[in-house]
């Protein structure tokens, strides 16, 4: 069967599960229904060969994945418009050097989702290889019906393993997915189906909303943003990171090296050309404090799954494989250190979660 076939048969497939109207919102409400709904099998968990020599692993929480502790981010490279050349490159470079997990997003790369179409050429022919995930910020059922089916056609596939509800950052945010007609019904729906292997939140701004995600609802996976300015302004370490470890949940660490701006290597842009994040302060008036391997150190530390860094060549990736390859846990007396050499780049290291929300 050639290329082209083989993704016309996923495409017929995926239209046949994607059928969830009313039969399938009654299903909900009637288990017994929804077992003869949901005939589709997914195939095995995806397997790198190379991953187990090519860097320590960790489980994904429960879903006992055996995750290598690099991952690659869907953003950077994998998020401009019309990057195939070079986007393409670093996402099959990936695979070849043992990563294993690809995260992506519906909102990354604008309307045209460069970074699913980016992830899609790739999948077409590897998919077998990588644990996927994608993401809705859509707020409601309908709305991410469609993010996922367009999703689907995107990446080339007929599932996803992870589906994740994307940027939760208020109570209006977890009030809305969980009401009658919200996201978490097609969450649900999907995964009935399926279509989805398993479910997770995502979320950089305050823990808060994040924490009553995980009350609401035995998701599988959180994606949160963990770094070593953290501690210093509305800290995930204190009460989400215990709650997550003692659900058992995949822990993906994002924001490692803040955009750059915990770097020492980051040279920002003079202050008049930068974007005010919030009332008089500036993104990063100043380079960073830290290295990218005590940047990537440091959440390797703490009780991750592994961590998702966006790279903009094949020279950045190989460095970060490289940093996973060789990583020793830090004691406390370096995290304390890391954490205190951090905080006169905190807020800026931390600008996700100091932009005005409705």
């Amino acid at each position: 069967m050639s290329e082209e076939q083989s993704v016309a048969a996923r495409n017929h497939g995926r239209r046949e599960f994607l059928k969830a109207g009313g039969a399938v919102t009654a299903a909900l409400l009637a288990p017994t229904a929804l077992t003869a709904e949901a005939t589709k099998t997914l195939p095995g968990l995806p397997s790198n060969p190379v991953t187990p020599a090519a860097m320590p692993t960790r489980n994904l929480g429960k879903t006992g994945y055996k995750v290598g502790l690099f991952s690659l981010g869907g953003q950077a490279s994998l998020e401009r418009a019309n990057n195939f050349d070079v986007a393409v490159p670093i996402i099959e470079r990936a695979l070849d050097l043992g990563v294993n997990y690809i995260d992506t997003s519906s909102i990354y790369g604008g309307p045209e989702r460069w970074s699913e179409q980016y992830v899609g050429k790739v999948m077409a022919h590897r998919r077998s290889e990588a644990f996927l995930a994608t993401k809705t910020k859509e707020r409601t059922r309908d709305g991410s019906m469609r993010m996922i089916e367009k999703s689907l056609e995107l990446l080339h596939t007929d599932h996803v393993d992870l589906w994740q509800l994307h940027d939760i950052g208020t109570m209006t945010d977890v009030n809305e997915v969980f009401a009658k007609g919200g996201a978490m019904e097609a969450l649900l729906e999907m995964q009935q189906q399926k279509v989805v292997r398993y479910l997770g939140i995502t979320g950089h701004y305050r823990p808060d909303a994040l924490i009553e995600c995980i009350k609401r609802h035995p998701f599988d996976t959180v994606l949160m943003a963990m770094n070593a300015a953290d501690p210093h302004h509305y800290s995930f370490n204190d009460e989400l990171l215990p709650l997550a470890v003692e659900r058992q949940m995949g822990i993906i660490g994002m924001k490692v090296p803040a955009r750059g701006r915990l770097l020492t290597t980051w040279n920002p842009p003079p202050l008049e050309e930068q974007k005010h994040s919030w009332e008089g302060m500036v993104l990063a008036p100043t380079a960073g404090t830290i290295t990218m391997r005590e940047a990537v150190y440091y959440t390797l530390s703490r009780p991750v799954s592994t961590i998702i860094v966006g790279c903009d060549t094949i020279a950045q990736l190989e460095e970060n494989v490289h940093l996973a390859r060789e990583f020793t846990p830090l004691n406390d007396t370096q995290v304390a250190s890391l954490v205190a050499r951090a905080e006169p780049v905190a807020k800026p290291s931390l600008f996700f979660r100091f932009y005005d929300r409705p």
